[in-house]
């Protein structure tokens, strides 16, 4: 990775719709350099897609939780949380808990609904999300 391909990167993290013009004026590359740079990222997985960022307030889903889970059910907690539509993301973890699992929703009633479901797989340790002062940072 060099530091042109680096602050390309950089650019399409803060603004994922730069057009090709502007990003390569802002690393002093023609259009056609930029772009051959971009695509080669994108085919070798680096760039694995652009994505418009939600405001979950404004499209009435203002309850967000995360969710410890001691499971020993590993594969059916994956395929649980690929199938439910309140699920944003699922990792999984090294340590006493199995998966970290970030929810998002209209309803604390969808939350319990979810909490009871998950213990169908094992333990739950839910924590509400009362802000995120940092998210989306660029890598």
């Amino acid at each position: 990775m060099d530091p042109i391909n680096r602050q390309i990167l950089n650019i399409l993290q803060a603004d994922g719709r730069v057009s090709m013009t502007e990003l390569g004026r802002n690393v002093s590359l023609s259009v056609p350099a930029v772009t051959e740079r971009v695509r080669k990222m994108e085919d070798q997985g680096i760039i694995k897609g652009y994505k418009a960022e939600i405001d979950n307030v404004k499209i009435d889903k203002p309850v967000s939780a995360f969710i410890l889970i001691k499971t020993h059910r590993c594969k059916a907690f994956r395929g649980f949380c690929k199938e439910n539509p309140l699920v944003v993301e699922c990792h999984r973890l090294t340590g006493e808990y199995s998966y970290l699992v970030k929810i998002v929703t209209e309803s604390y009633k969808l939350l319990e609904e979810f909490i009871d479901t998950s213990m169908e797989y094992g333990e739950p340790l839910t924590m509400m999300n009362l802000s995120s002062p940092v998210s989306n940072k660029a890598i």
